[in-house]
């Protein structure tokens, strides 16, 4: 389900982001066009994405999702509509990819969570998901990968 997790240190990325606040439930109905605004407005722009889709989670509840959907960007972009300018942070993370399904990411996030604790490790906030490989590269989703990432506390 994950490959081994292992801890790394990131550093600050550019990109252009997109930040929503919905209920759970609306996730696959507004993902899909705010990825379509988002490379709309870069194209527009001429500003070149460096890097797959990312959802950068800044806050975390039960009912709401509250994140910036992302790509990182060679060169700076103008707020434009709902696009903005924005970044992955640097921090030190807990990492892993997970391979299948988006479906199946909440128990990938939840054996990625027991093996953060299981090692000694404490969570920050926030959390962030990059779709490495997608629907866009392959109609399978047993070839999906998903790299999942978890701040961690000093």
């Amino acid at each position: 389900m994950i490959a081994t997790p292992e801890i790394v240190l990131t550093t600050a990325e550019p990109a252009a982001v997109i930040r929503l606040t919905i209920p759970r439930s609306e996730m696959m109905k507004q993902f899909g066009p705010a990825v379509g605004e988002l490379m709309a407005t870069l194209a527009r722009q001429g500003v070149a994405p460096t890097g797959p889709l990312f959802a950068h989670h800044l806050a975390m509840s039960a009912d709401v999702f509250d994140f910036e959907l992302g790509v990182r960007v060679a060169a700076p972009v103008r707020a434009e509509g709902r696009v903005a300018p924005g970044e992955l942070p640097a921090a030190r993370v807990a990492r892993t990819v997970y391979s299948g399904p988006y479906e199946g990411l909440p128990g990938a996030w939840g054996v990625f969570s027991d093996w953060i604790k299981a090692n000694g490790h404490a969570a920050a906030e926030g959390l962030w998901e990059v779709y490495a490989v997608g629907p866009q590269a392959s109609s399978n989703p047993a070839d999906w990968r998903t790299e999942l990432n978890r701040p961690l506390k000093a």
